[in-house]
């Protein structure tokens, strides 16, 4: 009896593999049917594919010569140092006629607005970016329907293909290309950080949190305010993460490029060991001098004028360190702060200790005008070996300001109070306009003295603003 046990358990065990044997074949002829249908699937893409190609290769040479050229439309070079634009709109629609040099496209740098013009004329075929979206230089932003003859010229005589006239290879599917066309365009690095200050921030940085900070646009500055939970205060690649899964709960918005621009250029700046020294001035003979004036020269003018002539004399003051040389300026060009929407330009006068203050007045205005217009052209910008800043224009007293990081100095002016002044001749108080100066400088390159005899000698210049 319990031997005919045994043998009954051991049949249901065999039956009981038979049946899991089964199963399995069972699904792995359904994983093969799975696999001819997806193969099936390719070769019916590849199929079309080639009938598009045969289609294409079967147009008549009559036909092709119908066919207008596509003219690409390039982001060209905006100005020294720029690599990449972010457009703001398309100025003209698709289908519209233009001519050459006009203007197609609207973009936006980190210093100004300018825009993109047409190569030749033609219609809008096409445009490949929206506003928003930002271009390497170089890059293709759209395409113009233009004649042989103007596609000759301009050396494009070949028909623009729609795609790069190759098949995919085997494998490559059509979303992974398209997400290696996206990963071609530039996205600004561009974040909005809100964070705590009660904390010294990330002093050190794993290899791993460095490259996840890359991957996200991110500097060490972004995380001054990020508490650690390490060792020492150590911020960890965990600190990181939920600190930037934390931000998804503030409200955010996108700066915009000048923003960042101003952003990464006071953050360079700010590597280095910058001091103040500041001076009392009275005002009455500039403000006198500018009431006789025709056209009046604005109070920046006179401390640009007065700082060229100073620098003129000793050039020393306004050199960079490079190494363990001082590189001297081969030229007295300097610039001016001026506030445009969403950050401050600064555009340069150049020679401007070579000019008399009243010849420097139109091109003054002119430059302060484009710089509020964002249209500042390339010879109006970069180059300069220091700025000027009229911080009393929003009613300051007292700043300190911070030189560009190209830059030594940056002379700033406060703005003029009447007070009271010791008059030795009356021997009494008298009311007088004064307005502080200040000197920023680069302390590696000057000391306090010298930079407190540069600040003196532009005091005394604009004592005399006739001699300007």
């Amino acid at each position: 009896m319990l031997l005919q046990a045994r043998r009954h358990a051991s049949r249901i065990t065999y039956h009981a593999s038979r049946f899991t044997y089964h199963v399995s074949r069972i699904t792995h002829h359904a994983s093969r049917f799975t696999f001819h249908v997806s193969r099936i699937t390719y070769h019916a893409s590849r199929f079309t594919f080639h009938v598009s190609r045969f289609t294409h290769h079967s147009i008549t040479p009559s036909l092709q010569s119908d066919i207008m050229p596509a003219i690409p439309i390039i982001m060209p070079q905006l100005g020294e140092s720029i690599a990449e634009a972010t457009v703001v709109s398309l100025l003209v629609p698709l289908g519209s006629h233009v001519e050459t040099d006009e203007d197609i496209i609207e973009v936006e740098t980190s210093k100004a607005t300018m825009n993109v013009a047409s190569p030749c004329p033609g219609r809008v075929e096409r445009f490949l970016v929206k506003a928003g979206e930002s271009r390497p230089v170089g890059a293709v932003l759209g395409y113009l329907e233009a004649s042989a003859e103007d596609a000759a010229r301009l050396g494009l005589d070949a028909l623009a293909p729609a795609g790069n006239g190759e098949e995919p290879a085997e494998g490559v599917s059509a979303s992974s290309i398209q997400g290696a066309e996206a990963r071609k365009t530039v996205q600004p690095t561009v974040r909005g950080l809100p964070v705590p200050a009660n904390a010294a921030g990330a002093s050190y940085m794993s290899p791993r949190m460095k490259a996840r900070m890359v991957e996200l646009g991110l500097h060490a500055a972004d995380l001054a305010g990020l508490p650690g939970s390490g060792a020492a205060g150590r911020v960890t690649i965990q600190d990181f993460e939920k600190f930037i899964a934390n931000l998804e709960k503030h409200k955010l918005s996108q700066a915009s490029s000048m923003r960042v621009a101003v952003a990464d250029a006071m953050r360079r700046s700010w590597t280095r060991p910058l001091a103040t020294v500041a001076l009392p001035v009275c005002f009455d003979a500039l403000l006198n001098h500018r009431k006789a004036c025709t056209p009046k020269p604005g109070p920046a003018l006179y401390a640009l004028r007065a700082l060229a002539l100073a620098l003129a004399e000793n050039s020393a003051p306004a050199g960079r360190l490079i190494g363990n040389k001082i590189v001297h300026p081969p030229a007295i060009d300097v610039g001016f702060a001026v506030e445009a929407e969403e950050g401050v330009l600064v555009p340069v006068i150049r020679g401007a200790e070579k000019r008399l203050l009243k010849e420097l007045v139109p091109r003054y205005d002119e430059l302060v005008e484009l710089a509020r217009q964002r249209k500042l052209p390339a010879d109006a910008t970069g180059g300069s070996i220091a700025t000027v800043t009229n911080f009393g224009t929003f009613g300051l007293t007292w700043a300190t300001p911070i030189p560009l990081p190209e830059q030594t100095l940056v002379l700033g002016m406060g703005a003029a109070r009447r007070v009271p002044s010791w008059d030795a001749a009356k021997g009494q108080f008298v009311p007088v306009m004064e307005a502080n100066l200040t000197l920023s400088f680069d302390h590696r390159v000057l000391d306090g003295g010298a930079a407190g005899r540069l600040l003196a000698r532009v005091a005394q210049l604009l004592a005399s603003p006739e001699k300007l």
